[in-house]
């Protein structure tokens, strides 16, 4: 599990060693092991450390401290070492101290001839771009950088880039991983423990392992049933491949039963015989959970599926169109008392809270789940799924690849079949959007002349690939 830690908890975790540790001590601990991982990336890119040039770009806080620590060490290694002072009158004195002692360079700009950049001009305690003093050094180079804590000019909290930021190769952080981390391209991100006593995080992200765990596999005495049976209200006469795409993700995600009701019925079983279709909502049979929306249209008869599906008390996923009614209708799920989850992307999201999302995707998605008493999944290349209350998880996807038509429908088929097992919704939203961009990076890497570029269709085939990898 990783574990996403605001500021002012990495803060407050800082202050016990800081006051009990002579001046400095905390920041060479960090710095050398950030020199560690900067000689590591030196090795990869450029061969080696002797010989090759670094420059710290410096800032006034401890984060130009640390970058100033880590030359000094990288210079003992026998690297050329420059350093350009943003503030020189309020850099930080020994370190430059040191820096100088070990024959670093302070220079007006970063050489043509340097191997790697240090970002060492804000940390987590900054918000806001890039000054222009700033902006303009890092736009005179093409050298690859390597930021502490987080690339200057990104938002800690948000991940938020409101004009010139660093765009990193690399983010060495200490202590525990922020909110920035996930939310914002970091590049390769590598933690250094420097001994934070840290509280409860309340934002989490999954990793495999914790997909695995919590994943429904059957045991010797489950049957079709006790797996979970999935019912799918989709598609339509105009779009029947929504229907295709959400049924057999339900499928694919080992379903105990999946039954299908509407217009599609004769297409989703020509595709997936397995499962048990009607053209009547009403004639689908006893499910553990409903999922309602792809490709169901926004018409009169999208609206009677809607509320029939929230009438019931089984847990619900709205998706798609049926978003659309929602927005329209909020009085069908205010008073729910059976668990509901609503999957927005961007748009969707705008309609029903009544504004995009924002720059704080994470605080939107909280005040949303709150307004329906619903769980919250707002799609995008970082998904942000968040519930009334509970923790909230993030899942960095890493690419793009998802970002195809249908790709949500897949994706309500898999939470969908989870949330029908038993999951929380959260929970089963969390490792679906995990298995979803496993199954996409998968259906991109596969060899092939139809590798790139991927469908819907290719990320529903690849999700028994992911999952195998994953359990």
């Amino acid at each position: 599990m990783r574990h996403y830690y605001r500021p002012e908890q990495i803060r407050a975790a800082e202050a016990p060693l800081l006051a009990a540790m002579p001046d400095g001590a905390l920041m060479r601990r960090a710095a050398w092991p950030l020199s560690v991982a900067i000689a590591a990336e030196l090795r990869r890119r450029a061969g080696g450390v002797a010989g090759r040039r670094i420059c710290a770009v410096v800032g006034s806080g401890d984060n130009g401290g640390d970058a100033l620590w880590a030359a000094t060490f990288l210079r003992r290694r026998g690297a050329a070492a420059d350093a350009v002072l943003l503030n020189p009158d309020r850099t930080h004195a020994k370190a430059l101290a040191a820096f100088r002692a070990a024959g670093g360079r302070v220079v007006e700009k970063i050489s043509d001839t340097t191997d790697l950049v240090i970002d060492g001009v804000v940390g987590i305690g900054a918000s806001g771009s890039l000054r222009p003093a700033a902006a303009a050094v890092f736009a005179a180079t093409t050298a690859p950088v390597v930021a502490v804590d987080l690339p200057s000019g990104v938002d800690p909290s948000t991940g938020a880039i409101t004009g010139p930021a660093v765009r990193a190769a690399l983010t060495v952080t200490f202590g525990g991983l922020k909110p920035v981390h996930a939310l914002a391209d970091c590049g390769r991100v590598e933690l250094v423990d420097i001994g934070l006593d840290l509280p409860q995080a309340d934002l989490l992200g999954l990793q495999a392992d914790d997909v695995a765990a919590c994943w429904p596999t059957p045991g010797p005495a489950d049957d079709k049933y006790t797996q979970g049976v999935t019912g799918v209200l989709a598609g339509s006469a105009v779009y029947p491949g929504a229907a295709i795409l959400c049924s057999g993700a339900a499928v694919a995600s080992h379903s105990g039963m999946v039954r299908y009701a509407g217009p599609a019925a004769a297409e989703v079983v020509s595709h997936w015989p397995e499962v048990i279709a009607t053209r009547e909502h009403r004639d689908a049979g006893r499910v553990q959970a409903w999922v309602v929306g792809p490709g169901l249209g926004v018409g009169h008869d999208a609206s009677a599926v809607l509320r029939f599906a929230l009438s019931t008390d089984l847990p619900v996923l709205v998706d798609a169109d049926a978003l659309t009614v929602l927005a329209a209708h909020p009085e069908l799920v205010v008073d729910r008392t059976a668990p509901t989850l609503l999957t927005p992307h961007a748009g969707e999201f705008a309609r029903l809270a009544g504004a995009p999302p924002g720059d704080d995707r994470v605080a939107a998605t909280r005040a949303l789940a709150a307004k329906f008493g619903a769980t919250v999944l707002l799609k995008g290349n970082v998904t942000v799924i968040a519930g009334p209350d509970g923790p909230v998880y993030l899942n960095p996807a890493g690419n793009s690849w998802a970002a195809t038509a249908g790709s949500g429908d897949v994706l309500s088929g898999i939470i969908g079949a989870l949330v029908a097992a038993g999951l929380p919704p959260a929970t089963a939203a969390a490792a679906g959007a995990f298995t979803h961009s496993r199954a996409a990076e998968l259906a991109a890497e596969d060899p092939g002349p139809t590798a790139v570029p991927i469908s819907a269709t290719r990320i529903l085939t690849h999700i028994r690939p992911a999952l195998a990898a994953i359990l």
